[in-house]
């Protein structure tokens, strides 16, 4: 699809990966670059060094907005993804590249969505018809979807970007659009069910994710949109004091003499002496695990905020 500077278009894909640049892809990463995308083989076949290169800036789900700035080498576009606030990089979203496959033309007008509906699975697959062959698959958790008529024995028909057809999905696999803001032990037990996700530098799906992008998926989930990284994040919400935190807040961490470079969603309020506990993607440990904040990691905490 030819796409011009100062278009918008949509991710067409279950999770398109925002690249730095074209020139930064590797061999390994072809599966996470065509038309129809393979996030779970392109993870799969990464070495523990691959899963934070900086190639990877971030990643957008099916239906994402973005904004094409440049159109750059064949097959490439320049964008910002207009749902993830990213006011230090660019006013207007996260920017970065994009393959021109993975995109569709956004729909002209502003329709009017009645009854959205997210995708409450951890992963799912858009079909032909009930049953049928496989058109989009890799959908996520998060995903927000526009319903094209009632469900029908169990399947629910959706419309998808690039398909001028409903597609179909369990009925089950999607819930209605949160319309007011989530319980912070809601948002805690979303999180909660990507334990051992593999840590992947830039992620934000349940293949692989890193710290800002599980806070960012947990809350995108009830459809509260929070910035793409930690560091505005934390300048997104509200501090509390230490010793009033409870489930479903998040401790940012910071070095002396440089931004924060980590966050984590408070998984149960802190007992005496200190004993905080967190959920995060974990940079060292290479996965999403809850754990009690070690010394060298409360060493760094610098601030617990509420959304």
């Amino acid at each position: 699809m030819e796409l011009r500077a100062g278009q918008r278009a949509v991710v067409r894909v279950g999770v398109a990966t925002l690249w730095s640049g074209p020139e930064a892809v590797r061999p390994i990463d072809a599966p996470a670059l065509g038309a129809h995308v393979d996030t779970a083989a392109w993870i799969a076949g990464m070495d523990t060094d691959q899963q934070v290169g900086d190639c990877v800036l971030s990643q957008l789900l099916l239906g994402e907005e973005v904004l094409v700035t440049e159109t750059g080498p064949r097959g490439w576009v320049r964008v910002v993804a207009v749902e993830q606030p990213a006011v230090d990089l660019d006013p207007r979203g996260y920017p970065g590249w994009l393959p021109t496959g993975q995109l569709a033309a956004a729909p002209t007008g502003t329709p009017t969505v009645t009854d959205p509906l997210v995708v409450d699975a951890t992963v799912t697959a858009l079909h032909a018809t009930p049953h049928g062959d496989v058109r989009i698959s890799g959908v996520v958790l998060g995903t927000r979807l526009t319903p094209a008529g009632p469900a029908v024995d169990g399947w629910r028909p959706v419309h998808a970007p690039g398909h001028p057809e409903p597609l179909w999905l369990p009925d089950h696999h999607t819930v209605p659009l949160p319309t007011h803001p989530p319980a912070p032990d809601e948002v805690l037990a979303v999180a909660e069910r990507l334990r051992d996700v593999v840590y992947i530098w830039g992620g934000t799906s349940p293949a692989g994710i890193d710290c800002s992008g599980l806070v960012h998926l947990a809350w995108r989930r009830f459809g509260v949109q929070l910035p793409r990284d930690a560091g505005e994040q934390a300048a997104a919400t509200t501090p509390v004091e230490f010793g009033t935190e409870r489930a479903g807040d998040l401790y940012f961490f910071a070095r002396d003499g440089s931004g924060i470079h980590h966050v984590g969603i408070v998984s149960a309020p802190p007992r005496p002496g200190d004993d905080r506990r967190m959920l995060h993607a974990c940079y060292q440990r290479r996965r999403v695990l809850e754990e009690r904040l070690p010394d060298d990691r409360t060493a760094t905490l610098v601030g617990v905020h509420r959304v």
